[in-house]
């Protein structure tokens, strides 16, 4: 199920800014550098980041139009928030599948098998928000 929450989404925005997200990648002091994925992993997918500490990890990634992050779970994670920044992306959770435009979020148990593909002709960013164990 997808929701729509305005602070949820003002909060991730201050979170996104601050963090040096729209920052371009690779240019100025502390910008973020975003690495693609090993092939494995999927193909057109870059991430990088924002914060990694003991109860929290926020990462940015980028998606590559008709880029795919193959199916996967992340077992040592309580929750995961998936929130689409712009583009469209198809986010494919266990046997449901979630079209996810600007702003939108989907929340993630941890354990759960999911992956995504980038359904638009542009580059997809999507933040990802993940509550550790």
């Amino acid at each position: 199920m997808r929701r729509s929450v305005p602070g949820l989404a003002c909060l991730l925005g201050m979170l996104w800014f601050a963090s040096g997200v729209a920052q371009t990648p690779g240019t100025g002091a502390g910008s973020l550098v975003l690495r693609p994925l090993a092939p494995s992993g999927g193909r057109g997918v870059s991430n990088g980041p924002l914060i990694d500490r003991a109860e929290v990890r926020v990462s940015r990634v980028d998606v590559e139009p008709n880029g795919v992050r193959n199916v996967h779970a992340h077992d040592d994670m309580q929750y995961h928030l998936f929130v689409a920044i712009a583009g469209a992306v198809r986010l494919d959770v266990e046997s449901q599948n979630v079209q996810l435009g600007p702003w939108q979020a989907h929340f993630i148990k941890g354990g759960t098998q999911h992956g995504f593909t980038n359904t638009g002709t542009s580059t997809a960013t999507v933040l990802e928000v993940f509550i550790k164990k």
